[in-house]
């Protein structure tokens, strides 16, 4: 990724200035496209993400899809979601960077989670495609990528208080 291509984005409607802090337990990333979903699994202690799935999706598969992903979402109890949003290299918005707003805003709605926006725009382009579907490890880069550049979460007033 270029330097300062990727910027951790404010949800929709929230105010630009927001940080969103990384959590100390598990956080599912996604990379959404029309035809997969790319899903990492990350661990807020250790930092660290890696590839976890590749789901179907598009209008056939929307009923399936939302399946998947609560059975994802049921098994693993994340604290936080992470959506990459394509973009354009220059940062301008293409038709993907509104289906991938519209996905994030669909998790929060239909899973009450937070969702954290990352600027995707080459996650795919560092990897090495050898003929198979990539989805997951790009989805492993984003949620990498949001570790990265997210704050770790305060210490809880309890450390503290023991400190």
């Amino acid at each position: 990724m270029r330097e300062g291509a990727g910027a951790v984005l404010p949800p929709a409607g929230t105010r630009a200035h927001a940080r969103v802090t990384s959590p100390e337990g598990i956080v599912l990333g996604f990379d959404y496209g029309t035809r997969r979903i790319g899903v990492a699994l990350g661990n807020g202690i250790t930092r660290s993400a890696r590839a976890l799935a590749v789901l179907a999706a598009g209008t056939g598969a929307a009923p399936a899809q939302w399946r998947a992903l609560a059975e994802l979402i049921g098994q693993w109890q994340p604290q936080q979601l992470v959506v990459g949003v394509a973009r354009h290299p220059d940062g301008t918005a293409h038709a993907m960077t509104a289906r991938c707003e519209r996905f994030a805003r669909q998790l929060e709605g239909r899973f009450a989670l937070p969702v954290a926006r990352v600027d995707e725009r080459y996650s795919s382009a560092v990897l090495d495609d050898r003929g198979g579907p990539i989805d997951d490890q790009s989805a492993a880069l984003i949620l990498q990528q949001w570790f990265d550049e997210a704050p770790p979460a305060a210490p809880s007033e309890g450390a503290h208080a023991r400190a």
